[in-house]
């Protein structure tokens, strides 16, 4: 691999998990609003959990995309390794 794509291909994951950490950190502030705002407004009905609930499966599809599938992550790479075995 070239020098190059190395920067390229480096500059892209870190591209990627620095969106995931700005997507985690949002979530974060968000969530915990929604959560004070539900505590002010009404605590007898739980609805901030609703948003928080779709939000982390988002989320978590986020995380899985840019640490394990992509980017270089385990099962990604493992993936590629059989490939490269396969074409010789």
């Amino acid at each position: 691999m070239q020098r190059n794509e190395m920067e390229r291909l480096a500059r892209r994951r870190a591209g990627a998990k620095m969106g995931f950490i700005v997507h985690a950190t949002v979530f974060l502030l968000v969530n915990t609003v929604l959560f004070v705002i539900n505590q002010q407004v009404s605590p007898q009905h739980a609805w901030s959990f609703w948003p928080l609930g779709g939000w982390a499966i988002g989320l978590a599809i986020h995380g899985l995309v840019v640490y394990g599938f992509a980017s270089g992550g385990g099962i990604w790479r493992s993936l590629l390794a059989a490939e490269l075995r396969k074409l010789g």
